[in-house]
């Protein structure tokens, strides 16, 4: 199984110098010196972890995590940054950083840290993958059967999800027919735990 590591930088010197650390330790190194060219990335690998630098032109690491999640990876992800702040540190931690290192970042440190998050996408993998799938199948959905959506594991009967969205009976039961085929899950339990792995269960 490929282990891959992800290292978005804008600073070509600290991109080659975290390749030539991390690729001495057997694993696959990926590099991009910007958000846009790492994002324009069709799929990534399973298991893998990113390195991202926080403060770059354009989009931040922030904005690269964001990204990353709303396309369903969960890759454990480093940040790293010139300057530590508390405030910063708070915030990537609320981002889901698996970890928040400021410049420049001791090897051993950087060693330590990758090898635990490589050990957790590991750990993880399959759940990944999962996850990036029924994203994918979500994301097929119209507005209008995403609104469906939420109805249905809201526990809603046809009737009640008609009069919500102005429509009929029969409609309704063709739209969530429809929902369940893209979502490829059998009944409305299957639903609510493909919604509950997406995130997608509101609190009332």
């Amino acid at each position: 199984m490929d282990r891959t590591i992800y290292i978005v930088d804008d600073d070509p010197a600290v991109t080659n110098a975290l390749q030539n650390l991390l690729s001495s330790e057997g694993y696959l190194i990926s590099t991009f010196t910007s958000p846009a060219e790492f994002l324009n990335q069709p799929h990534y690998h399973i298991p893998s972890c990113l390195i991202v630098d926080m403060n770059m032109p354009g989009l931040d690491g922030f904005d690269v995590s964001h990204h990353l999640t709303a396309r369903g990876y969960t890759l454990p992800t480093i940040f790293l940054t010139g300057f530590g702040t508390i405030p910063l540190t708070v915030r990537a931690m609320k981002a889901g950083a698996f970890e928040f290192l400021t410049k420049p970042v001791m090897p051993d440190e950087l060693m330590q840290v990758v090898s635990a998050a490589m050990a957790l996408a590991e750990k993880s993998a399959a759940l990944s993958q999962e996850r990036i799938v029924l994203t994918g199948r979500y994301h097929s959905l119209t507005p209008r059967e995403m609104e469906l959506m939420q109805f249905v594991i809201r526990g809603l009967l046809n009737k009640q999800i008609a009069a919500e969205m102005g429509i009929s009976e029969i409609t309704a039961k063709v739209h969530k027919r429809r929902v369940m085929e893209k979502m490829a899950v059998r009944s409305v339990s299957e639903l609510v735990r493909a919604a509950e792995k997406l995130h997608l269960l509101q609190d009332e």
